[in-house]
């Protein structure tokens, strides 16, 4: 069956394939708390259904109106089955439940590499941060060593005590990197994003073939795994 937890995902899980996370627009804090606890009742209620899905988690945008959806699965094939078998009856007693959702986007990564919490740690995180990095069309060979360039940042002294964890996704589609970051507190992120530009951070954001940032933050509200 399928059980709730309050734990957050681990994104280094060796047996994920394929990292998805998609977006839903709910209109309102009062729309968004109705919507998870309709995504949990629809999946307590039946059987996991896939051995290949790991784990799904929700995630509140601090906007009041979005929905992140990250999703575990063994391979693309697996969320392959489950979508033409599974996935349109629960979303339809979602819909039921709270009417209107619009499903903005799903898009499939693989895990590139990640900023592990040290060993010790055991804070919860207190703010979920995605930032989607986009690249050029003819730039999609250089995610790999922008990101490489990121992780070089974060571990010297541009290093930030309040970050976590951060996990750097590759978009399969080649357009973009999504970076999953956990954070102790929105005031320790605040005060990273206030802190003055250092010049490795400088090359960061200035790499060749980056067309832009955009930045989400969010809150775990749901775990859902067998």
């Amino acid at each position: 069956m399928t059980r709730r937890t309050h734990a957050h995902p681990d994104l280094t899980r060796p047996e994920t394939g394929a990292p998805f996370f998609s977006t839903w627009r709910v209109g309102t804090p009062e729309r968004q708390a109705a919507a998870v606890e309709a995504i949990a009742r629809t999946w307590e209620r039946r059987p996991w259904g896939s051995a290949d899905v790991l784990g799904y988690h929700v995630y509140a945008g601090h906007d009041g109106t979005t929905l992140m959806h990250y999703s575990q699965w063994r391979s693309e094939q697996g969320y392959e089955a489950y979508f033409k078998t599974l996935r349109q009856e629960r979303n339809d007693e979602i819909d039921t439940a709270v009417p209107g959702i619009e499903r903005v986007r799903l898009d499939r990564y693989r895990l590139y590499r990640s900023k592990v919490r040290a060993a010790g740690d055991t804070r919860v995180p207190g703010l979920v941060v995605t930032v989607r990095i986009e690249f050029e069309a003819d730039a999609a060979e250089r995610r790999g060593t922008w990101v490489d360039t990121v992780l070089a940042s974060l571990g010297g002294p541009a290093g930030d005590p309040g970050l976590i964890s951060a996990h750097f996704h590759l978009s399969t589609d080649g357009s973009h990197v999504l970076n999953y970051a956990e954070w102790e507190s929105d005031q320790a992120y605040d005060a990273a994003v206030d802190a003055p530009e250092t010049p490795e951070w400088e090359r960061v954001r200035t790499y060749p073939g980056i067309k832009g940032f955009t930045g989400s933050r969010y809150r775990h509200s749901l775990g859902l795994v067998p």
